[in-house]
């Protein structure tokens, strides 16, 4: 878990450093149609999987499947490799639109832990309201969606394209104020300062 969020706070990071922008949904699933690695956080990737697919493997063979098909098995460093570097490029572009969305209502740079708390939250539930006042990051169930999903084969385009269809629709004004009002106001210390990561 603690990999998987180095590896989402490294991409959203290298998304904000740049001046390009995902404008809309529909520009997001042009770029994830022709997504290309990040060689950059390659290293990152690779650490998730060398952690992660042991971990497979023990929950494959301890499972009542009689049909398992073990083949899959011994593929399953390719599978959450895969699965991995999708989802990092996913989260990466619907970064870039959730922050276009606040810049140009704001007219000012998003707040990096702002943009990260929505993508993560819109990539696993696309049609979950938006809760502000819980700042954590959701890396428990993020991590189970590409290990376990990439293990047995699963993809998640079509939720990323639900993602992306929400985050053309935010109110980048809304979302800057709320996050403001609630970091500078009734947040405790404990929230105020980074991220929690121990939520599944």
């Amino acid at each position: 878990m603690d990999a998987v969020g180095r590896l989402v706070d490294a991409a959203v990071a290298r998304v904000l450093l740049s001046d390009d922008r995902v404008t809309s949904a529909a520009d997001g699933k042009l770029r994830l149609a022709g997504q290309t690695e990040t060689e950059e956080l390659a290293d990152k990737v690779q650490r998730v999987v060398v952690l992660a697919t042991p971990i497979v493997r023990l929950v494959a063979r301890g499972a009542r499947f009689t049909r398992l098909p073990w083949a899959m098995i011994a593929s399953s460093s390719f599978s959450v490799a895969i699965a991995v570097r999708s989802g990092v490029r996913e989260i990466q572009v619907l970064s870039s639109l959730v922050a276009y969305r606040i810049e140009q209502a704001t007219g000012q740079p998003a707040d990096p832990q702002l943009v990260e708390k929505v993508a993560v939250d819109l990539y696993l539930n696309p049609k979950r309201k938006l809760d502000l006042t819980d700042d954590r990051l959701r890396l428990v169930r993020l991590t189970r969606k590409w290990v376990l999903l990439g293990a047995f084969g699963r993809t998640t385009n079509k939720r990323a394209d639900k993602a992306l269809e929400a985050a053309g629709k935010l109110d980048g004004n809304d979302l800057d104020a709320r996050w403001n009002a609630l970091r500078g106001g009734a947040v405790p210390d404990t929230q105020r300062h980074g991220f929690g990561r121990d939520e599944a």
